[in-house]
């Protein structure tokens, strides 16, 4: 098998000849390395010598350090560079014309996690928004989407649920890698920036994350493994209520449950046979910070068993419909704030529809649910067919 060999791998191997002498802003984190898990930045200070003048962080820091929503990130100035790092987690989620007075292009190389509900990539909108108006020129290094490029799931974010974590109208597991995401908001939704994308080697849409031959760096802590990134665009959904959605342990998202779920009851109402490809293994866990720290949370790790057949967010809303029938006394919808957002409830930012949140709340079968959203789901996917980079 032929390694994947990222935008960032060949753009080092291969670099365009118009960035001779250009001033170059960097938006990174931990995760952005190459196969030797050597960081962007050493690597584009080594090619391009004195021309790397600023760092930009998305959320969770320069280090992905930063464990939870809405903690922020100060500017600092990278150890290594010494030049600054500006947080587009903190004041502002938007970078000012003062960040980018410094630079002439911005490159981005960020591992996304193929899920709607990422901020990454909506960090990655407003530096391409930012860029266009100020006639910076933007490169996005491609990486693989770790959920694949095959499948595409879920309900098209409504506009009354814009946010933080959805800005367009895009269903839950998208089915595109961060460049092809950068050249649908460009193209289709109109952000209109200079942009150039360079493409992986080799990477195919059937490939998952552990295909690639690439070694994973959490993109966020609590997304430490493949595995974890592979349940997320279902389990994020937790994040909106009362059952922990693993924070606090070493498995996040794969884990989930809460002190007054009755895992015999959810098995028996849902049917393993109604969640093709996935396995769920009763277990009590006791997180140590987040929902119910301290506490023991019965509930269950989600084992994903065959990729090909699972389908994260529809498996993730049947469960959660059965926690809300069977616990409707003690289950709970968080209230906010969650993402700078102050009077939406979460889960409908989450979900991105708060008609399909009331459906479930109405205890309306999830198949049907699903049916109803085909017709948009089939439309993004002929849209986004135009903007792929890889068949």
């Amino acid at each position: 098998m032929a390694f994947v060999e990222t935008g960032l791998e060949r753009l080092c191997k291969s670099p365009p000849e118009w960035l001779a002498g250009r001033r170059i802003g960097l938006l990174c984190n931990a995760a952005s390395v190459d196969r030797h898990l050597r960081h962007c930045r050493e690597l584009i200070d080594r090619k391009f010598p004195e021309q790397l003048t600023a760092l930009f962080s998305p959320q969770h820091g320069f280090f992905a350090e930063q464990q939870d929503n809405m903690i922020e990130s100060g500017d600092a100035i990278d150890p290594l560079l010494e030049i600054p790092v500006f947080s587009l987690y903190s004041e502002t989620r938007k970078p000012t014309p003062e960040m980018f007075d410094r630079i002439d292009v911005l490159i981005i190389d960020l591992q996304d996690a193929g899920t709607r509900v990422y901020t990454f990539i909506y960090t990655m909108s407003y530096c391409m928004e930012a860029a266009g108006n100020l006639g910076i020129k933007v490169l996005v290094l491609d990486r693989p989407n770790p959920v694949g490029g095959e499948a595409v799931e879920g309900n098209c974010l409504s506009p009354d649920c814009r946010s933080f974590v959805g800005r367009y109208p895009i269903p839950m597991r998208h089915g595109l890698t961060i460049g092809e995401l950068a050249r649908l908001f460009n193209g289709h939704y109109g952000v209109g920036c200079e942009l150039e994308v360079v493409k992986m080697r080799h990477w195919r849409r059937n490939m998952f994350f552990q295909d690639t031959g690439l070694r994973w760096i959490p993109p966020s802590p609590n997304l430490p493994t493949p595995a974890s990134a592979m349940v997320y665009p279902g389990q994020v959904i937790w994040e909106g209520t009362n059952v922990s959605e693993g924070r606090g342990t070493t498995q996040p998202f794969e884990l989930f449950g809460a002190p007054f779920l009755d895992t015999r009851q959810i098995i028996k109402k849902v049917g393993e046979t109604e969640l093709p490809g996935a396995h769920l293994r009763p277990t009590i866990f006791e997180p140590t910070s987040n929902k119910w720290a301290g506490q023991p949370c019965r509930g269950f790790q989600i084992h994903v068993i065959d990729p090909l057949r699972y389908t994260p967010y529809v498996t993730s809303l049947k469960l959660l419909q059965a926690a809300i029938e069977l616990h409707g006394d003690d289950f709970q919808w968080k209230p906010p704030p969650y993402e700078y957002e102050l009077e939406r409830l979460p889960i409908d930012l989450i979900i991105g529809d708060e008609a399909v949140r009331k459906r479930i709340e109405g205890l309306e079968r999830i198949g049907d649910i699903a049916a109803s959203w085909q017709d948009e789901l089939d439309q993004f996917v002929q849209v986004s067919r135009e903007y792929h980079l890889y068949e």
